[in-house]
């Protein structure tokens, strides 16, 4: 039989390094971590072969003292916490001291530093190294400005086996570019640099003001992730919650786009990840995932970081509270977006000034070339078009009511509207026009001058005024931006979906007693959780009884859910309540009820409308929450502005 003994140190942190250090990424966090606790401004990673063969990470931070180095390479040794109450309120990103010993010891660990020197001494550094077998510290003096150095070569030399497990050179990078990005994300008033094989990959410049952070963000994650996103700033509760969530139409196929920072700590929590699912589910095309860089600040004592050995998860002392908190924010944020914050057109990758200086990232050699580039008449192209009134029915000219055109009066008074627009169109002028009207008093037809105002391009709606009907299925609009085309049955959809919520939602759940009573088997933990949470299910019309200590009865359902699986509801509300301490399975069976009422109460398509039809339903549009999506999570209207057009017909070239 074989006896108890300790293990060495060396093997000891080789089993702490296989918690820890993964593949060459997870280093660079441990490390970068530690540089931003440090105070660092500016953060330099050099990588050599994804990481494998090298990892250099460079910061100007206070750095270490000549004494501390030898101890900062041991396991559990650490400047951050020193009492249990600073582990109960940890407000920095490291605090474990294992990083430093776990590395060192599956590699060949270099570390430089110097601290500020004192008043009256010179500048002086020191360096020490460990080549992970006896993890021996050899201590030097060494060249180096203030700050730290670190160098990590050849990463599990001494450990064949977890080395065979290491991918290729350049997924090993990818792991570590996506590394990269969660570091910079969580500080923007650090600077960022990362060079592989000796090129620069990134160079990002501390961001203060907001532009700055929008350019940051459009530098990691794309231009258009930023061009399709709302900016979140909120606070409540204790609880502060900024950053930007991508409107459902920037939906991705994988959860690839998706950072949450607590306390500017990026973590994956399932609670979290639920509120956002919540959130996005009457929005969102079916296995659809949404995109957002969103941080949430909250007392470091109501948060608990020691839960995970590579602190990726949190636990929250108030769960219920965060989660129903960062629902209600996102829920609210994406039901008030309207098509007048949707249809300007801001793509970055738009061309000349008027793209960029919409998104606010404006490039310097964009701003050249639009300044050098010749165009007009002088450049042999064709004239601009010229703007016309988008009044319905209306002269261009005046805004006055056109005449019916089955009348030789109409045609000709339509016929002269259009002669009118070869002249230049002064938006806004007052034009004065005569009119025949009857004399109140003598009841004789006099003519009058009247005054008309030209209407101005604010008062045209954001989803502009019907011109066609396309196929019976699309409407076709004309806004200030160009031309806006609307999948007529999705929006009307959406729009009859929404007030059949609001109409449910302002009456009281009507309920109906089970004549036989369903009795389900449950586990203890579920029939207690029946009990704790009666009065939740009561407030959605379910009313349940203990049986017996493993088993409920079922007495009472909502009438609008008769047709449900009744056992399984119950079932997966008991799942959510215990797990999230909220469940909103009844209101989603609701939701996905009234969204089949609303699909099949909806227009059909080859339906014709009439344009007044089309541009009630175009207001109905603007004035209804999510309406940008049908119940489904499919996109019901889309922009095309000018120069989208003018592309398609090679104008301006």
């Amino acid at each position: 039989m074989k006896r108890i003994h300790l293990l060495s140190p060396r093997l000891a942190n080789q089993i702490a390094a296989g918690e820890v250090v993964e593949r060459p990424a997870n280093i660079i966090k441990e490390l970068v971590e530690n540089s931003l606790d440090a105070g660092a401004a500016r953060i330099e990673i050099d990588v050599e072969q994804g990481g494998i063969k090298l990892l250099r990470i460079r910061d100007d931070g206070h750095g270490i003292p000549k004494d501390d180095l030898p101890l900062a390479l041991s396991r559990h040794a650490t400047s951050k916490i020193s009492t249990l109450d600073d582990l109960e309120a940890v407000s920095s990103l490291g605090f474990r001291g294992e990083a430093l010993a776990s590395i060192s010891s599956v590699s060949r660990l270099t570390m430089t530093s110097a601290t500020a020197p004192e008043e009256g001494e010179a500048e002086q550094a020191w360096q020490v190294e460990v080549e992970g077998r006896e993890m021996a510290a050899s201590i030097k003096p060494a060249a180096h400005p203030k700050g730290t150095t670190l160098e990590v070569r050849d990463l599990f030399f001494n450990t064949p086996a977890r080395r065979k497990f290491l991918r290729t050179e350049k997924t090993e990078f990818n792991h570590v570019d996506e590394y990269f990005k969660r570091l910079a994300l969580s500080r923007y008033d650090v600077a960022f640099s990362l060079r592989h094989n000796q090129k620069v990959i990134h160079s990002l410049r501390p961001a203060i003001r907001n532009i700055d952070k929008e350019k940051r963000v459009a530098a990691l994650l794309g231009p258009k992730f930023i061009d399709a996103a709302l900016h979140i700033d909120a606070e409540a509760a204790g609880l502060e919650l900024t950053g930007w969530v991508g409107l459902p139409t920037f939906s991705r196929s994988a959860a690839d786009m998706q950072y949450f920072f607590v306390n500017g700590r990026v973590v994956r929590d399932r609670l979290v990840a639920h509120a956002i699912k919540q959130a996005y589910r009457d929005v969102l095309y079916h296995g659809r995932q949404p995109a957002f860089v969103l941080y949430l600040t909250v007392d470091p004592a109501l948060v608990d970081v020691n839960v995970h050995p590579t602190k990726h998860e949190v636990r929250f002392r108030d769960g219920r509270l965060v989660h129903d908190y960062l629902f209600r924010t996102l829920h609210k944020a994406l039901a008030d977006v309207r098509p007048d914050h949707q249809s300007a057109p801001t793509s970055l990758q738009g061309s000349g000034v008027l793209a960029a200086e919409t998104s606010g990232l404006t490039s310097p050699a964009l701003m050249a070339n639009s300044q050098q580039r010749v165009t007009g008449i002088q450049a042999g192209e064709f004239s601009e078009q010229t703007r016309m009134s988008l009044l319905p029915g209306r002269n261009p000219m005046t805004g006055q009511r056109l005449g019916q055109t089955n009348s030789p009066a109409g045609v000709q008074e339509h016929l002269n509207a259009y002669q009118a627009l070869s002249q230049p169109l002064n938006v806004g002028a007052n034009v004065v026009t005569t009119e025949e009207r009857v004399d109140p008093e003598t009841g004789e037809i006099v003519t009058v001058q009247v005054e008309n105002n030209q209407p101005q391009e604010s008062d045209i709606p954001p989803l502009g005024f019907a011109v066609a009907q396309l196929h019976g299925i699309y409407i076709l609009s004309q806004n200030e931006h160009g031309l806006v085309v609307v999948d007529m049955h999705a929006a009307h959809e959406r729009i009859t979906y929404e007030r059949l919520k609001i109409a449910v939602d302002h009456q009281n759940v009507q309920s109906q007693p089970l004549l036989v009573p369903i009795t389900i088997s449950v586990s203890e933990g579920e029939a207690d959780a029946a009990e704790q949470f009666a009065d939740e299910f009561e407030r959605f019309g379910v009313l349940l009884q203990r049986a017996s200590p493993e088993s409920i009865m079922i007495r009472q359902i909502p009438v609008i859910l008769q047709q449900a699986e009744t056992e399984r509801l119950v079932t997966d509300m008991l799942a959510d309540l215990m797990q999230h301490g909220s469940s909103d399975r009844i209101q989603a069976h609701r939701n996905e009820i009234l969204g089949n009422m609303a699909c099949h109460g909806s227009v059909r398509a080859n339906r014709k409308l009439t344009l007044p039809e089309m541009n009630g339903l175009l207001r109905d549009m603007e004035d209804t929450e999510r309406s940008g999506q049908c119940n489904h999570g499919r996109p019901t209207w889309t922009q095309m502005s000018m120069s989208d057009l003018d592309k398609l017909f090679l104008r301006g070239r």
